[in-house]
């Protein structure tokens, strides 16, 4: 029976250049293994205006390994939105690891959650509506909480990812993994400043710093790998 939610994430988001190509590989390695909450949840969030927002499910099958490779049983997700990314993670660390999900809209969250509650892993979220700095400083204050977190996830405000990058590794531990969204850009980090539209702007510089800042951090191994709008992962060396 074909999938009928296989259409609303296509390649738009992606940067690859052709979009038969990004298309085959949907297609081929990525569909058939996503699990069905998260083709509902991917169909529900294609109706939303923002559904660019949403983690492309080819980001998403890459995360699902590197939680599984980790052994990831406590994560922060920092940006929910609808909680594809969120959904995902709950699926695929155990029965009684924690997920602290950080965002400042509980609206967006509310719309998958149904489907969360019907896949049976509500119970492993504790969703913030909250800024994240604050969220992050008060586990910092938490003498068990350094050092304790297996995976992080974010995907929200550009201008505090550096800020986000300082804590996460505190929160870390050793081998642990953060994996930041949006790190091309729309592409528009390898693009003059006169080329990029307006509104791209603010986080075309953001990003550029936050990259040449993670390309120089000796804290960390990365991999800057051109899925969806980009994702930069990173893992914790010392």
């Amino acid at each position: 029976m074909e999938d009928k939610t296989k259409k609303v994430s296509t390649s738009s988001k992606g940067l690859l250049q052709s979009e038969e190509l990004y298309e085959y590989l949907l297609e081929t390695s990525v569909y058939p293994r996503e699990p069905k909450p998260l083709k509902e949840l991917r169909a529900v969030t294609a109706t939303h205006p923002r559904a660019m927002m949403g983690t492309s499910p080819d980001s998403g099958q890459l995360m699902a390994m590197l939680l599984t490779l980790v052994n990831a049983k406590r994560t922060i997700e920092i940006g929910v939105f609808t909680g594809y990314s969120l959904l995902l993670t709950a699926l695929t660390i155990p029965d009684d690891g924690k997920i602290t999900a950080i965002d400042l809209n509980w609206d967006t969250y509310e719309i998958g959650l149904p489907i969360i509650k019907k896949a049976g892993v509500e119970h492993k979220i504790n969703f913030i509506q909250s800024e994240a700095l604050p969220v992050l400083d008060k586990l910092l204050e938490t003498s068990d909480s350094e050092g304790s977190f297996d995976f992080a996830f974010v995907d929200a405000d550009k201008i505090n990812y550096l800020n986000y990058h300082e804590r996460l590794l505190k929160l870390l531990r050793v081998g642990g993994i953060v994996v930041y969204d949006n790190t091309l850009w729309g592409g528009t980090v390898a693009m003059p400043e006169e080329s990029v539209p307006e509104w791209m702007k603010p986080g075309q510089h953001y990003t550029i710093e936050l990259n040449k800042s993670l390309a120089a951090d000796p804290r960390i191994q990365i991999s800057h790998a051109p899925l969806g709008d980009g994702i930069t992962i990173c893992k914790r060396l010392y």
